[in-house]
């Protein structure tokens, strides 16, 4: 009985419903932070239209910000091990005001 109670104390149970399993697109993420936290928003730009929304935002300590960054630079060390190298294509910068400039 008590091997199964240690088990249960060192486990979380993550849910995870359909809908956020189904996932979010995104192309583009903006980080911004400040003393207490790092804030990444995710967002999908489509050619030609020049308006885009945020279609989520993740907020973080940046403790959690620093354990992201090095879970994701293990994962795509494995990626890169196990399928070879990302390339990555220079892209034009993309303007971040996303719509028309004003003039004077």
């Amino acid at each position: 009985m008590s091997d199964n109670k240690n088990n249960q104390q060192g486990q979380i149970n993550i849910e995870l419903d359909e809908q956020t399993a189904e996932g979010t697109y995104s192309n583009l993420a903006i980080i911004n932070h400040s003393n207490t936290e790092f804030v990444l928003d995710f967002v999908s730009i489509m050619p030609g239209v020049p308006k885009a929304k945020v279609k989520s935002r993740i907020v973080l300590t940046p403790q959690h910000a620093k354990r992201l960054l090095r879970a994701l630079g293990e994962n795509i060390h494995r990626f890169e091990a196990a399928h070879g190298e990302i390339k990555e294509v220079e892209q034009p910068p993309i303007p971040l005001n996303f719509g028309p400039t004003g003039q004077a």
